[in-house]
């Protein structure tokens, strides 16, 4: 199949976006049945309608989503990529695109981004927040350059680390199941067994309550299905929130809580003496070589990430 001509794939990128065709030839200096002319061509190209055209709406196909999905990265990137064409190899520069954990990225990540744009100006950061699979799903489809994930190295929890990425641990931290004194002193009783335990009030901001299974899989060797779930919310500090309040047992970092678990208002619960270590990994595409702006901001993000936060880094 021939390959779409790349003024058509702008100006579709630009519909789409815009969701107008009127607008689009605004903010590409054309007319408006230039524009139409150039989506009718496009569409004769791919054999596929892209948009449907009701008075004067516009409604995109579901081809037009999956195009926009393939071009909108590249279209995104190229205008900024293109103003640092002419800098000089030796000096990081450019746009880093970094997808990380939700609670690490807003608690650590921002302030070692504006740490190192105090040495190195000329570039700029997108941080997405999300959960392992999405990151890394949007890492295979370059929307990231590169990904932080949390990764539990005794199991593996979510599929997609293979032959396709590169993994380097680079922090660790103890997932904990915890809850209030006042919960524990009524429900939990010092009973951590596993009978007792699965038929508890639990709180999750995961929508598969992935860590939570892995919790109960590490410290009793068996998967639990049906968790009693009384709340499901998008937001750790809700989650968090919740524990105080005393709803139920839920997963959380220590060090998010140092100062509670210390002074005994959120117990953490601990069928054994190992710890549930979990790893914060960068994870890159196998085949990808790091640029000098990627290599300069992970020999910064290694050296920060332990004195802003405390936690173990872990040196390969």
């Amino acid at each position: 199949m021939k390959l779409p001509d790349l003024n058509r794939l702008k100006v579709f990128f630009h519909v789409y976006t815009l969701n107008s065709i009127n607008q689009a030839a605004q903010a590409l200096d054309l007319s408006q049945p230039g524009v139409s002319q150039h989506i009718l061509k496009l569409e004769t190209e791919l054999k596929t309608p892209l948009f449907i055209r009701q008075h004067r709406k516009i409604i995109p196909t579901q081809a037009a989503q999956r195009l926009f999905e393939l071009v909108s990265p590249f279209m995104t990137d190229l205008d900024h990529k293109l103003s640092f064409i002419a800098r000089p190899a030796q000096t990081p520069w450019g746009l880093l695109r970094i997808g990380s954990p939700v609670e690490f990225g807003k608690k650590y990540l921002t302030a070692i981004c504006q740490g190192f744009r105090s040495n190195h100006p000329q570039v700029s950061f997108q941080i997405r927040l999300n959960e392992p699979r999405k990151l890394l799903k949007m890492l295979s489809n370059g929307e990231l350059d590169l990904a932080l994930v949390d990764y539990f190295p005794d199991q593996e929890i979510f599929p997609g680390i293979n032959k396709q990425y590169r993994m380097e641990p680079l922090v660790e931290e103890n997932f904990v199941l915890v809850c209030s004194r006042r919960y524990y002193n009524t429900r939990v009783s010092g009973d951590y067994s596993l009978g007792h335990l699965r038929n508890l009030e639990f709180i999750s901001d995961e929508h598969e309550n992935m860590i939570l299974k892995h919790w109960f899989r590490y410290y009793f060797k068996r998967t639990v299905r049906d968790l009693p779930i009384v709340m499901t919310i998008e937001s750790h500090q809700g989650l968090l929130n919740c524990v105080r309040q005393g709803m139920g047992l839920a997963m959380t970092v220590d060090h998010l809580l140092e100062k509670e678990i210390r002074e005994k208002s959120v117990i953490p619960i601990h069928p054994d003496s190992r710890p549930l270590i979990n790893q914060i990994s960068l994870v890159r595409l196998t085949d990808k070589q790091l640029t000098l702006t990627e290599e300069s901001f992970l020999a910064h993000f290694r050296q920060e990430v332990r004195r802003q936060t405390g936690l173990k880094t872990i040196t390969g």
